[in-house]
Formats: C-alpha cells, structure tokens, sequence
C-alpha cells in the first residue's frame, strides 16, 4: 500500500534550513516511507509506547530524524531536524 504525504507548515519550514544536498536525501527516505513505512533501513521507533499515539520517528541518516503519524491513509510529516527534535515530541 502507498501512502499520501501531508507536510506540514513546521516540516516545510525545517526543509528548508538543510542544503540542497540533504534535502535530496530526506526526501528519497520520505518516498521510501510512503511506500514502505517499516523498511528496515528507516530505524523508525514509536515515541510513545503503550499509548494510543501513534507519533514516530525515523532515521534519515545519522544525525537527521523525522517525525511522523499515520492517520488513515496518509502518513503526516510532522517534523524533521537534528537527533535533539526528540525532545520536542
């Protein structure tokens, strides 16, 4: 099953902050997402286990993260930015 994306105002305004290089990598990993939201090489973890949330996070490459939520059909880009975006959520 292939997803939708949704971006969020706060994800498009972090995008924009990495160069063009890494932004070209984050969003290959985000069409691997869509297409496959457990691919191994995502690393995604839950944020809030035992929780009805379904908030998650994803490995873009060592030191870039993503947030994100399945709702339905789509999967929701919440955020991304260094390791340290966990505190946020």
């Amino acid at each position: 099953m292939k997803y939708t994306l949704y971006m969020t105002d706060v994800f498009w305004r972090n995008l924009k902050r990495f160069s063009p290089k890494r932004q070209n990598i984050i969003l290959n990993k985000i069409y691997l997402l869509a297409e496959n939201p457990d691919h191994p090489s995502l690393r995604t973890k839950k944020l809030y286990k035992g929780t009805k949330k379904q908030t998650r996070a994803s490995s873009i490459s060592m030191g870039i993260r993503l947030i994100w939520q399945i709702k339905d059909d789509t999967i929701e880009l919440i955020d991304v930015g260094g390791h340290d975006i966990y505190k946020q959520y």
